[in-house]
């Protein structure tokens, strides 16, 4: 799988960071293995796709994959969700995906699309550098 990620505890975050060819089965494998486990209901997120080189993913393939977080969702917190990006390509299907998680009414966490780690960390509340999962 092109994610690798990581769960930051203390910061009750999970780090997880795509790399290569991303598609949506990527994203719903990675979203069903991670947000299905209970000791991480309600933690925020930081996902980091400046190492993704392609994305093989339509607008409907974005709207499928909202759904399907925003049915994971806790629905008893306030998260936020991080997205940093490099490209304009991915920063516009990122937006195009915090839209479609803000039209849900499934979807409880606030979603945020950064070109630094910086701005996201802000976003998160975070005010340290968060170890990143080591890469395959």
């Amino acid at each position: 799988m092109p994610i690798t990620y990581r769960v930051d505890h203390d910061a009750r975050v999970v780090v997880a960071v795509g790399q290569g060819i991303l598609t949506e089965a990527d994203l719903i494998e990675y979203q069903r293995e991670v947000w299905s486990r209970p000791d991480i209901a309600g933690y925020s997120e930081l996902g980091d796709l400046r190492r993704v080189t392609e994305i093989e993913m339509d607008s409907h393939h974005i709207q499928n994959l909202a759904r399907t977080a925003a049915r994971m969702d806790e629905k008893t917190s306030n998260s936020r969700l991080a997205i940093v990006v490099a490209t304009d390509l991915l920063f516009g299907l990122s937006r195009m995906f915090q839209a479609y998680r803000e039209l849900n009414r499934q979807s409880s966490k606030d979603v945020g699309v950064f070109r630094t780690i910086e701005e996201a960390l802000a976003f998160l509340g975070i005010d340290y550098v968060l170890p990143m999962p080591h890469l395959p």
